[in-house]
């Protein structure tokens, strides 16, 4: 049996219920989508966008070196409590993306990057999916023929708060009305998302629909690079902030003096992805408080187009 068959047995196994009634071609409508930065440095020498135009492949974080939370022991240890014994050594291990229910611009989880790619619907079936993030231990989780596990928790959240995934609504039946429907308004999720874990690896000439990147990049090698692995690239809305609206109380108070000294640096009066990215390539760069002036980036940024 494959390690993608095991995953998907395993999980199938805990959580067999089928997926929403009604809801036919969910997974066409809600792709995954996989977020990341194409101008941070793989372990190879190359930027992301570079390695994915030469590779034509997309590299798990234990390949490329690149990581925006857990990496190594915290990384296995949860794969392992999601997928006891389906996973041995660092390489072939899964790529993590998200389920864009609300069909977000910016992607179902942007806090993992500033560009995404749009996966084909096909990719869903070797993909599980889980109700939060694997870092959080999440105990519900399901495939795309047995979702009904986190479509149920994703109702019981509307109907305990009166929203999920960004979404805001009286009722379930009324959230689920929004589910699938394309937006033109970022969804900002730093925390609100159904995570996607896929199983088999991602080649970029069978697996991807479209790149959508960050204005930031436009008229860069990065763009071109991007364009490269489908065609074209699409444009996000986009995130931009000046340095004195970075607040002290969301990341702690290192971040504003980064972010003036950051735009300083570089000669701009707003931050935006390219910029962040250009401090995170400096040697020595402080990488955790980049990480969190794109957080902040995300949560409180004007749209750039």
């Amino acid at each position: 049996m494959t390690v993608p068959a095991r995953a998907l047995d395993h999980v199938r196994a805990l959580f067999p219920a089928p997926g929403p009634a009604g809801l036919s071609g969910l997974f066409e409508r809600a792709p995954i989508t996989v977020s990341f930065h194409p101008d941070r440095v793989a372990a190879s020498g190359r930027t992301v966008a570079e390695s994915l135009a030469a590779e034509g492949v997309y590299r798990s974080q234990f390949e490329t070196g690149i990581s925006n939370g857990g990496l190594g022991g915290p990384r296995v240890s949860w794969e392992e409590q999601m997928f006891p014994g389906v996973y041995a050594g660092p390489l072939g291990r899964p790529v993590y993306g998200g389920l864009n229910l609300a069909g977000y611009p910016d992607g179902a989880s942007p806090r993992f990057g500033s560009c995404h790619l749009v996966l084909r619907s096909a990719v869903a079936e070797r993909a599980t999916f889980s109700h939060g993030d694997s870092v959080t231990s999440p105990t519900v989780v399901g495939t795309a023929a047995t979702f009904g596990a986190v479509w149920a928790a994703l109702l019981d959240e509307v109907a305990t708060t009166g929203w999920a995934l960004g979404l805001a609504a009286d009722s379930p039946d009324s959230w689920v009305s929004l589910v699938g429907a394309p937006r033109s308004v970022a969804g900002r999720a730093l925390d609100s998302y159904v995570e996607a874990q896929i199983h088999g690896g991602l080649a970029l000439s069978d697996d991807v629909a479209a790149v959508v990147a960050d204005p930031s990049f436009r008229g860069t090698p990065y763009e071109r690079h991007l364009a490269s692995l489908t065609g074209t690239v699409t444009w996000s809305p986009g995130f931009t902030l000046r340095p004195a609206e970075f607040p002290a109380d969301l990341r702690g108070p290192e971040v504003p003096p980064l972010a003036a000294e950051i735009a300083g640096r570089y000669g701009v009066t707003e931050l935006d992805a390219a910029v962040i990215g250009r401090a995170a390539r400096e040697p020595g760069a402080p990488l955790q408080l980049i990480k969190y002036l794109w957080h902040i980036l995300v949560l409180l940024g004007r749209p750039a187009c």
